[in-house]
């Protein structure tokens, strides 16, 4: 399921005023980027379970962002605005960005890619969740692949 018309539009409006002249957007989405060490994860788990006496549960995810991929860059915009897109945190140029590692996760109702930039060392894990998963294989049909 794609953004709905309301986040659709709301994400081209706060994108517009950044393209350059003749750019186009080409894809929108939502996805969490970055990782949750098990570290943290075991530690807000423990948390939480001891300050609700054993009846909550937690779990911590990546940053939800919103995606503007145009025909020139990605643009990473701020997801923890109540929904809206908040302020633009991530350029990249795309020419320089690939896809690696793209794969089904958490019983395949996750889709998970890796981003690599040239000239930069690791790679930026990239998560659709569930209502957004069918994006993951269009996202990474528009960059370059690599294994």
């Amino acid at each position: 399921m794609a953004l709905n018309s309301r986040r659709t539009r709301q994400l081209m409006e706060t994108a517009a005023p950044l393209l350059l002249q003749g750019e186009q957007v080409e894809f929108l989405s939502l996805a969490g980027v970055g990782t949750v060490s098990a570290r943290k994860q075991a530690l807000t788990a423990v948390a939480v379970g001891v300050l609700s006496a054993g009846t909550v549960m937690a779990t911590v995810t990546p940053r939800p962002l919103y995606i503007a991929m145009t025909d020139q860059r990605l643009l990473f915009f701020d997801g923890n605005r109540g929904g809206r897109p908040g302020k633009l945190l991530l350029n990249l140029p795309r020419p320089y960005v690939s896809a690696g590692g793209s794969k089904k996760a958490f019983l395949g109702l996750q889709y998970v890619t890796h981003l690599s930039v040239e000239g930069q060392e690791g790679a930026l894990k990239v998560t659709f969740p569930v209502q957004h998963r069918g994006d993951g294989p269009r996202f990474v049909a528009g960059l370059r692949v690599t294994r």
